[in-house]
């Protein structure tokens, strides 16, 4: 028998999509893992941080929660989570020791990262090690570090699980769950920036000498080394996830702590997602697009001019279209194509003129309309300069 682990994480229990409630489709990916877990009759479930969605989470999303926990303990099925960055550790850690007992084990604590859950199979132990997502200016002291970002903060952490496992028998298999954002690893634009601490990544290395790093942060599944995954979110939170296949991995842990077996495991989907581009009237028409007339839509509107209504037309064909931007196409002969490029040179009046132009189509300021913006511009000008000879 080989010891079978559920790795899931990130699922921002609490969080919208573009204003869109994802309660019901939080509340059937839990039911769908409880499900998998006991039809797959797995040893553990490895839940890899970020839980809520924010530190305060709502009552929907604590009662989600609740739920889960009592369902998991209802299998018998040990459970280990870890708190992400963003979730507040000592909320999530409430009742912790309580909890423990019923074999759900929230390792929210830096000062527990060498102290596994052991659990143990036909071939022996199993040490699963929880570090909490780990913000260098909160923890350094605790790891005697007096400088250093992530890479030295989950490096001293790191360094007392391999401590830890050279005291244990021969043989121990060992399993870390991490909070991080690993060197190589894919990010999408639903992640929250980590880089406060210092540089956000850390190497691959920094895990070696365990058999399996059950990762969360990035919203996208991925393999980094065949030990090194993560799982990604089980729902997608931004359009840049238009692509992603979100799942779960089932883990086969062998004798040696070799992977015997892994399998993805889908995760069902409220809605799929489509990001449209092209000219208003081109969206509309074009059959091509047909697919996409039950998605979640985010459109990018080619037009040279704003259309007018553009949502509302869009939402005829489209009725879940939730984002729109722009991005009109140059002109025919434009050597400038970007924005940029074309502000370059320009003083700060010429910039307001183009706005205006490109907001209201075919109509140039007035002549009361430009001297008023020449006047604010100047005052505003007068105000730094101002500032500038008072701080001298």
């Amino acid at each position: 028998m080989t010891m079978r682990l559920l790795h899931t994480s990130d699922w921002h229990l609490g969080r919208s999509f573009h204003r869109e409630s994802l309660h019901d489709a939080q509340c059937a990916f839990l039911d769908h893992l409880v499900a998998v877990a006991a039809a797959e009759r797995v040893d553990a479930v490895l839940v890899a941080g970020d839980v809520y969605d924010r530190a305060l989470p709502g009552l929907e999303a604590v009662a989600l929660f609740d739920d889960v926990l009592v369902r998991l303990a209802g299998l018998g099925v040990p459970t280990v989570f870890i708190s992400g960055n963003h979730d507040s550790a000592r909320r999530l850690g409430v009742a912790a020791r309580l909890i423990d007992r019923a074999g759900i084990h929230l390792r929210t604590d830096p000062d527990g990262c060498a102290e596994p859950v052991l659990l143990a199979d036909a071939h022996g132990p199993v040490a699963v090690y929880g570090l909490p997502y780990l913000e260098p200016a909160l923890v350094r002291e605790r790891f005697g570090l007096d400088r250093g970002g992530h890479e030295q903060v989950l490096g001293a952490a790191m360094d007392a699980v391999r401590a830890d496992l050279a005291e244990r028998p021969a043989g121990t298999r060992a399993v870390v769950l991490a909070h991080a954002f690993v060197t190589g690893g894919a990010p999408s634009d639903s992640e929250r920036d980590i880089t406060v601490g210092g540089v956000a990544s850390v190497p691959a290395a920094v895990f070696d000498g365990v058999h399996y790093a059950a990762l969360g942060h990035l919203h996208g599944s991925q393999r980094l080394a065949p030990h090194l995954r993560y799982s990604g979110s089980p729902l997608a939170y931004s359009f840049s996830e238009a692509d992603h296949r979100k799942t779960m991995w089932l883990i086969e842990l062998d004798a040696d702590g070799s992977i015997a077996e892994e399998r993805r495991i889908d995760c069902p989907q409220p809605r799929a997602l489509a990001r449209l581009r092209g000219r208003l009237a081109d969206l509309l028409a074009a059959e091509e697009h047909a697919w996409a007339e039950d998605c979640w839509v985010q459109a990018t509107l080619t037009d040279a001019a704003r259309p007018p209504e553009p949502m509302e037309s869009l939402r005829r064909r489209f009725p879940h279209t939730l984002q729109l931007l722009f991005e009109p196409e140059p002109a025919e002969g434009d050597p400038h194509p970007s924005y940029a490029a074309r502000v370059t040179g320009r003083s700060d009046l010429e910039i307001a003129e183009g706005f205006v132009r490109h907001v209201r189509p075919g109509s140039d300021l007035g002549r009361h309309e430009r001297d008023w913006l020449a006047e604010g511009f100047e005052a505003v000008r007068r105000e730094a300069e101002l500032a500038r000879e008072a701080a001298r």
